[in-house]
Parts: structure tokens; C-alpha cells; sequence
């Protein structure tokens, strides 16, 4: 590793979780962001016990725990009969099967658990309103360039800069995102808003036709997060747009009035339409390197999008610290420990919008069978290739190795 600093595109949860890893292994970072502030949009956002590990890890897990809400279950609700499909218990057996819990979170909660830990440490420079306009290499260095302001010089550069990353624009060149078609609507209302007979500690999914509700409880029980989701097959990309009550609500006369009341009860409704990315697997131009949404944008329905970006971070930690005399194989066994993992969830987030979400008739009918009669243990080992990794696993490290050295 040179003195140079490592520059870090983007201050979201990616970029913040990379620079805290680098920062615990004594490593200097730049962390640029084009917004004027640092800060998280949406709502809440629900983490496994794959996250508690990368919170451990990146140095902010009591910080991570205290901000957390710890749910009784996965509960998924059949959302034409509002009666029960199936739970998933995150009791006992599930903490000591996967060695963490699983908790729901506000977004910006989390953000700034990252946020503190940077702005407190001297290894990390946190610098906003810095527009990445691309890069250049020369086999020693990177040098960020940036709108209107003088370019930026460091050892190697990670691009975090989420779905529409200039740096990936510029390594990968694929253009758009996919648009699913799939509008989520998202709303923050208090405790005392929510009806009382939805008021569970649950993380809890009414699945239908084309379309789901999602509700929770967060910051210490508070508030409920609410996101109701359709498939109206809209080919705009829309992000934060705040919508009427009406417009979400429109196309759910099929749904059963108890789930259908969630959408009653919101408020300050916002409009995302969803989009992704198909899974690639180069994601690292000799010292530059994607990680999170800029290297493998998701669908929600696996609710991992920020997990395996903290997880990227794990990874590219682990191995700038071990591999780091030679940076290009670094980032190149990075890049093997983690592309099959997150095109899996990439992968089964779509399937699991298509054949759990939102099916209908016999695919529900299906789905509403073969989930009813799982037993929780025989859930947590459909779980496990999930829930059950740190990110560090020795196979996958020993794997990675491998096929970088070929």
C-alpha cells in the first residue's frame, strides 16, 4: 500500500461501512458525496444476523444494537383472506442457530451509527458536495475526477455511489437500470396511528396479486413503518416522488380491509419505482473496484440491499489488510469472495417477488401450501446459505484465493 489515501465515491451505507472497516485496520480514507449534506432518504430497513456480523466487525456493534428493534417473527399474511400462511420464529433457536438476531432499523439510524464512527476517527475525511465525474489510472495510483472542483489522488478507489455510479458507468458501461415495473409507496407513521389489531412485533407481509404490504414497528416502537408495493408495470424510474393517498391505494379493491387499512392509516405517502440490475462478474478495474448497489443493485424482497453492501465492505477490509501489499490482486479477491454470493440474492430477490410476493390463484395457492408446512427448523436451513455466513467464510476466503491466483 502507498500513502495515499483509499477515496471512497459516495456516503451512503456502503461507502460509510467501507471507510469504517478500512479505518479499524488503519487505513486513511476520502469519502466523497455529491449531496451538500450526509444523510439517508426512505424509511425502515429490516437486518439479519449476516449484518450483526459486519456491525462487529466494522466496529459499531453496541451503537447498531441500541438503534435496532427486535422482532418476534417473519410473518407472512395471505392478503385476499388476511389469514396466516406462515411464520418464522427469531426466537432462541434462531440466535443460536445464526449467532445474531434479526431486527428491523430505521435507515437513517443506521446511516448515522457509520456516520459517527467516521466523523470521529482522524483516518477518515468526509467531503460533500464533490459530483465524481470519472477516473484515471496510471498502474500506481487513481485519480478521481470531479465537477468543478481539482481531482482527487489515492492509492485505489472504491465506487459506492449506488445504482446509477458514474464509476460504473464508466468500468462497465450497461447503461439504465432495469425498471421492474414494481411502485413502492412508503410511509412513517407513529405508534398510536397504527391500528391496534395490526400492531404486532413482526415484521409482517401481506402478499397478493401483484401486490404487497409490509409493516413493522421502529425506533424503540414509536413509529411503524409502512410499504405498500403494485406491480403497475411503470417504466419511469421515480425516487422520493410524494404521492396522494389515493394514488396508492388505487388497485387494491382485491385486498382484504384489514390489510387494506394500512394504506388508510399512512400518511406523507413517498413513490419509489423499483430497479435492478442483472448480476455481472467483473466488477474491479485493476485499482478500482464497485461495491454495493453500484456492483450488484437488488430488488427489496430479499430485504439485503444494505447487508450485502456492509458485507462488500467486510470483504474489502479483510483483504486490503491481508493481500493489500499488492492492491489489483486485492480487489481482485474481493471481488471473487463476493460476486456469486450477491448475484444469488440478486437472483432469488426477483424470484421471490414473482412466486411469494405476488402470485395469484394457483401459484398462491402453491405458495400457501408448501409454506404453511415448514416447521421452523426446516426454515432455518432453507436460511442458512443466507443468515448463516459472515461474509469471511474460510471456504469462500480459500475459494477466492484460488481464482485469483489462476
Amino acid at each position: 500500500m502507498s500513502d495515499l489515501p483509499i477515496i471512497i465515491a459516495g456516503g451512503g451505507i456502503g461507502g460509510l461501512a467501507a471507510a469504517c472497516g478500512l479505518a479499524r485496520k488503519g487505513h486513511r480514507s476520502i469519502v466523497v458525496e455529491q449531496a451538500p449534506a450526509l444523510g439517508e432518504i426512505g424509511a425502515g430497513i429490516q437486518i439479519g444476523p449476516n449484518a450483526f456480523h459486519c456491525f462487529d466487525y466494522l466496529g459499531v456493534g453496541d451503537e447498531a444494537r441500541e438503534k435496532a428493534v427486535y422482532i418476534d417473527k417473519l410473518r407472512l399474511m395471505d392478503a385476499q383472506t388476511a389469514e396466516d400462511i406462515t411464520s418464522i420464529p427469531l426466537d432462541e433457536p434462531f440466535r443460536e442457530r445464526f449467532k445474531n438476531p434479526y431486527a428491523v432499523v430505521h435507515r437513517a439510524d443506521l446511516h448515522g451509527v457509520l456516520l459517527k464512527y467516521c466523523e470521529d476517527s482522524p483516518l477518515v475525511d468526509i467531503r460533500t458536495s464533490h459530483v465524481v465525474e470519472g477516473y484515471e489510472q496510471d498502474g500506481t495510483s487513481v485519480t478521481l475526477k470531479l465537477k468543478d472542483r481539482d481531482p482527487i489522488k489515492g492509492s485505489f478507489l472504491i465506487g459506492a455511489e449506488g445504482l446509477r455510479s458514474p464509476i460504473r458507468a464508466q468500468m462497465v458501461g450497461d447503461g439504465e437500470p432495469r425498471i421492474s415495473g414494481h411502485t413502492t409507496y412508503r410511509s412513517v407513521i407513529p405508534t398510536e396511528q397504527m391500528p391496534e389489531d395490526l400492531r404486532w412485533n413482526a415484521a409482517t407481509l401481506w402478499a397478493g396479486p401483484k401486490c404487497h404490504i409490509v409493516h413493522y414497528p421502529l425506533k424503540g416502537w414509536k413509529v411503524f413503518n409502512l410499504v405498500v408495493t403494485y406491480h403497475r408495470d411503470v417504466q419511469e424510474a421515480i425516487a422520493g416522488r410524494p404521492v396522494s393517498k389515493e394514488e396508492v391505494a388505487a388497485g387494491f379493491e382485491h385486498i382484504h380491509p384489514k390489510a387494506r387499512q394500512v394504506i388508510e392509516h399512512g400518511s406523507d405517502w413517498k413513490l419509489w419505482v423499483l430497479c435492478d440490475r442483472d448480476p455481472i462478474s467483473n466488477w474491479v478495474d485493476n485499482r478500482v473496484a464497485l461495491l454495493g448497489d453500484a456492483a450488484h443493485p437488488m430488488l427489496q424482497y430479499f430485504a439485503q440491499g444494505a447487508c450485502m453492501a456492509m458485507e462488500d465492505a467486510v470483504a474489502m477490509s479483510h483483504c486490503i489488510e491481508h493481500y493489500g501489499e499488492n492492491v489489483e490482486r486485492a480487489l481482485q479477491i474481493y471481488q471473487e469472495m463476493r460476486k456469486v454470493r450477491t448475484a444469488r440474492v440478486q437472483m432469488n430477490s426477483r424470484l421471490i417477488g414473482e412466486y411469494i410476493y405476488h402470485p395469484d390463484d394457483a401459484k398462491a395457492a402453491v405458495r400457501n401450501h408448501v409454506m404453511s408446512n415448514m416447521t421452523p427448523d426446516e426454515w432455518y436451513d432453507q436460511l442458512s446459505w443466507l443468515y448463516g455466513s459472515t461474509g469471511l467464510d474460510e471456504s469462500t476466503v480459500n475459494a477466492a484465493l484460488k481464482t485469483a491466483a489462476e
